[in-house]
């Protein structure tokens, strides 16, 4: 952005902590909830990783149309890596922990 972008639009620190937490918040719940989907359903290895990334992906796209208009701009300062490829591995770890326990309890 440049400095007239700025003056009529000024970004507000707080506003962008607040969008980047509830974000954060969201992806942690999907991913726990992607976690006992995976694990339910029995899946292994690569394919329990990749049903991960497009339920991430398919969770961004809907609150990419639905939630902002299709403008990430508006809500985050680097929409690419703050909303698009953020806590995607924050996630990641809360998806392996609910993944591996509900396999183990399906499995045994």
């Amino acid at each position: 952005m440049d400095e007239r972008e700025l003056a009529i639009a000024p970004i507000v620190g707080d506003s962008m902590q607040h969008n980047h937490r509830t974000i954060s918040n969201i992806r942690s719940l999907t991913a726990s909830l992607f976690g006992v989907a995976a694990g339910t359903l029995g899946l292994e290895s690569y394919p329990g990783f990749i049903f991960y990334l497009v339920g991430t992906f398919i969770v961004s796209a809907l609150i990419f149309a639905l939630r902002m208009d299709g403008q990430p701009g508006k809500y985050f300062y680097r929409p690419l890596s703050e909303f698009w490829i953020g806590d995607v591995f924050g996630g990641a770890m809360s998806f392996i922990l609910t993944w591996t326990l509900f396999f183990g309890i399906v499995q045994a």
